[in-house]
């Protein structure tokens, strides 16, 4: 599918570069407990096991890359403005997915949607409308497998 981006709606995105391991000991500690989101429980008070964050993100190097993403027409979704996205070619471009795709030669992020016959690319942000696909010219860059975003007064 080839998708041109020339809309209002669209997120412009950075490429970082091609998920390529990184040679040396790229583990960090992870903790063998799950930390609770909802009422605080005891913690462990040990490390269980390290974890390389790339292995853990990028499942097929060759197909992934990373990219920055850029405004907020995705914030439903947890994509903020600056965030890393995860993106995997391989992966098919199913309604549902969050795909980074080139709509008239512009490239964004959204959710690929079907309404019936026809494709549509939503923002998860209501502040946005619908991008029907119909007689624009699109390529799927690739499917968003995760976000990562630093919080406030976290850095980064």
């Amino acid at each position: 599918m080839e998708v041109p981006m020339t809309s209002p709606t669209s997120s412009p995105l950075r490429v970082i570069g091609r998920a390529v391991p990184v040679p040396g000991d790229a583990a960090q500690p992870l903790m063998g407990c799950r930390v609770r989101a909802g009422f605080p429980s005891p913690a462990d008070d040990h490390l269980d096991v390290e974890i390389d964050l790339h292995a853990h993100v990028v499942r097929r190097p060759a197909a992934t890359y990373f990219v920055r993403a850029e405004g907020d027409s995705m914030l439903g979704d947890g994509i903020h403005d600056g965030d890393l996205l995860v993106v995997d070619r391989s992966l098919e471009p199913l309604p549902g997915r969050v795909v980074v795709i080139a709509v008239d030669g512009e490239p964004t992020v959204k959710r690929l949607a079907r309404r019936g016959e026809q494709t549509f690319l939503m923002a998860s942000n209501p502040r946005f409308a619908p991008i029907p696909l119909a007689g624009r010219e699109c390529e799927v860059w690739g499917v968003v497998t995760h976000v990562l975003h630093a919080l406030p007064g976290g850095g980064a």
